[in-house]
């Protein structure tokens, strides 16, 4: 094996996959405060990264110094339902095609962030990255989270066999303004906004919320993660993940009661007992992350949520605007 890559200063390119989308954004504003000087965003418009034609064209455009993996094919439970088949298939291309062209043209660095949805479904609480092999994760997200899972198996196998200076994350479930309200691909916080809102608006008097509301989940507001992916890329050693969360475990039924209150919906809320509840429960340990990059998240929850309320409602209201101007 040979010796490791030297890493990447300041003033050399990097060039951030998924770059222009939520975390995206957030990532490529905190390099900049940190005093990176060449970071190029990328798109999905800019490139297919799930053809290797592409792959290899972008890396020889660019040629980056340093690489962060940030683009996925993402969504919530119906749409990881409704696509396993292309979830993995894209994901699993995007970062094996990556991190090969990167090895072969010399890249110095690669962080790649992948997903909670890796772990396995029954994980002792709180998540411990050692816990990462011992079981298959939940079902309806599993084909998504097994594809991001092998860059952690390319990442230790390319360090040993090449040298390739890889590093990895797994965030929580991230939340924040700039997310996607798509009510297809929505996760569950967007997702529940949206709902409350256009309750309010219509003057509905019920929301009706899938699964039973005993499921469990913890949410790391977006600015807190670029931080964090900002940090581990300048100072995060080896192949081994390391967590990024809040450490706060929510019941979804407790979620839906803080998001309706901090909309302003006082209606029905209805569980739709039928459809499926998603893993049971989650929550990351991240004594790792506080040793290893000196990072913890600062939002509090409550606060965040309502950064994120005001965000969307203030989009409606433009949006709305927009199309009464072209009237």
């Amino acid at each position: 094996m040979g010796a490791l890559t030297t890493k990447v200063g300041r003033e050399q390119r990097v060039v951030v996959t998924g770059g222009t989308g939520f975390l995206g954004r957030h990532l490529v504003r905190a390099l900049d405060v940190q005093g990176w000087r060449d970071v190029v965003a990328l798109g999905s418009d800019d490139f297919d990264l799930t053809r290797e034609d592409e792959v290899a064209r972008m890396v020889a455009a660019l040629k980056p110094a340093g690489l962060i993996h940030l683009a996925a094919v993402v969504g919530g439970i119906g749409a990881n339902r409704a696509h396993p088949g292309s979830f993995f298939y894209a994901n699993l291309m995007m970062g094996a095609l990556l991190m090969e062209h990167a090895r072969r043209a010399g890249v110095r660095r690669m962080l790649s962030v992948g997903t909670i949805c890796s772990y396995p479904k029954h994980t002792p609480v709180p998540f411990h990255e050692e816990e990462l092999w011992n079981g298959y994760p939940e079902e309806t997200n599993a084909p998504y989270g097994l594809a991001k899972k092998m860059l952690l198996v390319q990442s230790a196998a390319y360090r040993q066999e090449y040298g390739f200076d890889a590093v990895n994350l797994l965030p929580v479930n991230l939340y924040g303004p700039g997310d996607n309200f798509d009510p297809e691909s929505s996760h569950v916080i967007p997702a529940l906004i949206r709902k409350c809102l256009e309750a309010i608006e219509s003057g509905a008097s019920e929301i009706v919320v899938w699964g039973t509301g005993r499921a469990t989940r913890e949410f790391l507001y977006v600015e807190d993660a670029a931080d964090g992916v900002a940090r581990a890329f300048e100072r995060l050693e080896g192949s081994e993940p390391v967590n990024l969360g809040a450490s706060r475990e929510i019941s979804i039924r407790e979620l839906v009661d803080t998001i309706a209150r901090l909309c302003g919906f006082t209606g029905h809320i209805t569980w739709d007992a039928g459809k499926p509840d998603g893993q049971p429960r989650r929550c990351l340990d991240t004594s790792r992350a506080k040793q290893l990059l000196g990072w913890e998240s600062t939002m509090p929850f409550e606060d965040g949520l309502r950064r994120t309320i005001t965000w969307y409602r203030a989009e409606r209201e433009a949006a709305r605007a927009g199309v009464a101007a072209r009237r």
